[in-house]
């Protein structure tokens, strides 16, 4: 963090140095990662794995998906979490499937 409080010119180059080396890591682990999943792709065209073959490319071509995992929960909050994620759904569907309750309601509205 000194680094970047003092804008002197060693603290300069020391932080593009440092930039430098990162995205050279991350670069080189990325042309790993390609060339093993070109070898696995290439292995499944060998054996006549067609499948994997197929849902190998898929992969490849659509990238990386980022999903959003937030729901609303009954007074319209965000929920964030996975346990209230998950007790979030579990009762809407309860909600949802609980057809006895509608026809009761429907019912005394008569």
């Amino acid at each position: 963090m000194r680094w970047i409080q003092d804008p002197s010119q060693s603290n300069v180059d020391n932080i593009n140095k440092v930039r430098r080396e990162v995205s050279r890591h991350f670069r080189d682990k990325k042309k790993a990662y390609l060339r093993a999943k070109i070898e696995e792709l290439e292995t499944n065209n060998k054996i006549q794995n067609i499948r994997d073959l197929y849902m190998g490319i898929i992969d490849f071509k659509e990238g990386y998906q980022s999903r959003c995992n937030i729901v609303k929960d009954e007074k319209g909050d965000l929920v964030a979490e996975s346990h209230g994620i998950v007790a979030r759904w579990r009762s809407y569907f309860a909600q949802l499937f609980n057809v006895s309750s509608i026809w009761v309601a429907l019912a005394q509205g008569k």
